[in-house]
């Protein structure tokens, strides 16, 4: 994402049927440049409310939202009767805008009991207002807005969340056609409503998926080939809403979504995204993708849909996708046999190892040497799950005649990145160390993270892979592993040892 966490939003966002989108998401209209200018003052004239004006404002609001109703039972068959209503509604709606530059206030709001009123208006039959109603809500919950205000926003989101405010958002979207802008932009702004409820209560991620049908409404949405600012929301709020949540990625494999998400990003098997944004969504569903498939039973999915062989496909044609399809592949072959087995029969041992060789095709925005270097350590991990999935048999004795090859160059290989790893992780031990002996000392456990995120689970991995050719009894591999480790003064010693601190900090 391009994901993992709040996006920042400039004031364009991109395109929604061919229009741009502000800020606050609502579609950019048609105007004439005095029409534009009007806006433009009016947007900077900021109304600074106190609570006599809220209740005022509050009061208004009510009293309008009576007067539609009696009028629409009175005149049930002629609207044009209580059309009138509904613009002053829709105004007094517009009018509680003011509320989003005094954040304070929304405890107010919620005393005074009309966080009820304001959702009910989602379900009016006059799509417009409800449509308001979708534009003020995303206002009221921008970030910009409640950034300083954690209290006061977590006292509205959860009296949104009590009054059905998720149901009553994802039911408006059924209704809403976004062949029209308008629509097009209630849409966008329901998902940033979604997302901003979810920053300031993270629980609302599952309440979200467990009370509605998100979910089905985003892989949906995602299924349409057409790019556009809607499909990158959508792919984003799934990448968010699945990122830390077992029982959301639980829903969505019931849901047929990694048979959906591997459809989605299939499309890219023998094309690049034509834009940044583009690259960005895709880069998202990958990031769901790795998600959902770390339960066991959607690994399992993965495996049937053919996931294994696409990724393959997709490495093969050395597009853009290729590191995502690599990672994709590593969370799926962790602790799944039958994934590892499949990567085998349908000969993705020869992708791996070319890339385990250093020939990595890299291209597109993430270019650069830190892209080479975090494939590479997905080669080393899928490699590991490879050994750890394939206990005996001929799928196992090819993956270790490859270390065999063209004189053991790739235990050659192994060694060049265990030394490489080996050294970064003791550069950082040595810092450590020099922090102990002044007044900046760590815990032992801020220590061990610094470690593995300079290195020490790939070096890890590195020494596992390397115990593996060693107890196959090979007398080549031994030999050529013996003879590394004495050149570079090194023994099985040292290799024990990087794994004893591996089975130390998982007791």
């Amino acid at each position: 994402m391009s994901t993992q966490g709040k996006r920042k939003r400039e004031q364009d966002v991109g395109a929604i049927n061919g229009g741009p989108v502000n800020g606050g998401g609502a579609m950019a209209m048609d105007v004439s440049s005095e029409a534009m200018l009007a806006l433009d003052a009016a947007s900077d004239v900021v109304e600074v409310i106190d609570v006599r004006r809220l209740k005022k404002l509050v009061l208004g609001f009510e009293r309008k939202l009576r007067d539609n109703l009696e009028a629409r039972m009175k005149f049930v068959d002629q609207p044009e009767k209580f059309m009138e209503s509904e613009v002053d509604l829709d105004e007094e709606v517009k009018k509680l805008h003011a509320l989003a530059a005094n954040p304070d206030l929304y405890p107010e709001l919620v005393r005074l009991g009309s966080v009820p009123s304001v959702l009910g208006l989602l379900s009016h039959d006059n799509t417009d207002i409800a449509m308001s109603v979708v534009t003020l809500l995303s206002d009221l919950t921008d970030e910009d807005v409640i950034g300083e205000s954690d209290e006061p926003a977590l006292v509205l989101v959860d009296a949104l969340v009590e009054n059905n405010a998720l149901e009553l958002l994802v039911q408006n979207l059924s209704r809403m056609d976004e062949a029209d802008s308008d629509e097009a932009a209630a849409v966008f702004n329901t998902l940033s409503i979604i997302e901003n409820m979810t920053e300031v209560k993270p629980a609302v991620a599952e309440l979200v998926c467990e009370r509605t049908k998100l979910l089905r409404w985003i892989l949906n949405r995602i299924k349409l080939r057409e790019f556009d600012s809607n499909k990158f929301y959508a792919s984003e709020i799934l990448a968010i809403l699945l990122q830390s949540s077992e029982p959301n990625q639980k829903r969505l494999g019931q849901l047929n979504g990694v048979d959906t998400l591997l459809q989605a990003v299939a499309f890219y098997k023998s094309r690049d995204p034509k834009t940044t944004e583009e690259e960005e969504m895709l880069e998202n569903l990958f990031n769901s993708l790795c998600s959902v498939v770390m339960p066991m039973e959607n690994k399992d999915r993965f495996v049937k849909a053919e996931g294994v062989e696409l990724m393959i496909i997709i490495m093969k044609q050395k597009r853009l996708a290729y590191g995502s399809a690599m990672k994709a592949l590593d969370f799926a072959m962790t602790r799944c046999p039958a994934a590892c087995e499949r990567f085998v029969d349908v000969l993705g041992l020869k992708t791996l190892f070319a890339a385990f060789m250093g020939k990595i095709p890299v291209k597109g925005k993430h270019k650069g040497e830190r892209n080479v270097e975090e494939i590479e350590e997905r080669v080393i991990s899928i490699i590991s799950s490879l050994f750890g999935g394939l206990t005996r048999g001929s799928r196992r004795e090819r993956l270790l005649s490859k270390f065999t090859e063209n004189e053991f160059e790739k235990i050659d290989r192994l060694m060049e990145l265990y030394l490489r790893y080996a050294d970064r992780v003791k550069a950082e031990s040595k810092r450590h160390d020099e922090m102990d002996a002044g007044d900046d000392e760590l815990d032992e456990d801020e220590k061990y993270l610094a470690k593995l995120e300079a290195g020490l689970y790939t070096l890890q991995l590195l020494a596992l892979t390397m115990a593996h050719l060693w107890a196959s009894e090979n007398a080549g591999m031994r030999e050529r592993l013996g003879l590394l480790l004495k050149q570079r003064r090194l023994s099985r010693d040292d290799i024990k040892a990087v794994l004893q601190v591996r089975k130390r900090k998982s007791e």
